[in-house]
């Protein structure tokens, strides 16, 4: 066809090979602990940061929801937070109450001191000169509490939503729900969560099993 030689395509019917899918590295409950208390509280933008991670573990959000994130999107008093994701897509997502505790201390504590720069006045999370946090700053602030933590894994503001999505599936919860939280527009997406990396699948079999008991 190229070459003009044949008008018709001889592989049209053929099928793609079947990609597998490679999930990046999640980081256990133990080890977002362990990141989350890195984070010197002493300064102001500990507290912002504490805020912004509590919040991506919380709420499972692409990093561009979260420097994205409005005051006027907060409805913290009913436990709900309105996410606007890819294609604009709006979806309403529960929110912990570790979460709202340190959205609430940055908002009434440290954010009260900036001034924020024209147009970015109802944008949650501020820089020092009253900005929207770029989507590097967030790959910068994990980066570095990651390394403070010895934490080897490669860790990118996306693993603390592949965390939160299969430490949700792990325990159990629905994968309709879990679709609906991370602003999935197809439930094939989800899914991928349900590899379970089997070998949680495995140490569950041997440690509630008879027959894999030793």
């Amino acid at each position: 066809m190229l070459e003009n030689i044949s008008q018709t395509d001889p592989t049209t019917l053929l099928e793609a090979p079947k990609l597998k899918r490679h999930l990046p590295d999640t980081l256990s409950v133990e080890e977002i602990e362990t990141i989350l208390s890195q984070i010197d509280l002493s300064k102001p933008e500990g507290g912002r940061n504490k805020a912004i991670l509590e919040t991506m573990y919380s709420c499972g959000l692409r990093v561009s929801e979260v420097v994205n994130l409005k005051i006027s999107q907060l409805y913290l008093d009913v436990g709900f937070i309105r996410v606007i994701g890819k294609g604009n897509k709006e979806r309403l997502v529960p929110i912990g109450s570790s979460a709202v505790k340190y959205i609430t201390i940055y908002k009434n504590s440290i954010r009260i001191h900036i001034q924020p720069q024209p147009g970015n006045e109802d944008i949650l999370f501020l820089n020092r000169r009253g900005s929207k946090l770029s989507r590097v700053m967030i790959f910068l602030i994990i980066k570095d509490l990651s390394a403070k933590a010895g934490i080897k894994k490669a860790i990118s503001p996306h693993t603390f939503r592949h965390s939160f999505a299969t430490h949700l599936v792990e325990n159990g919860a629905d994968l309709r729900a879990v679709q609906e939280m991370l602003g999935h527009e197809s439930i094939t997406t989800t899914e991928i969560y349900t590899h379970l990396d089997r070998e949680f699948l495995r140490k569950t079999l041997e440690q509630f099993h008879p027959a894999f008991k030793g």
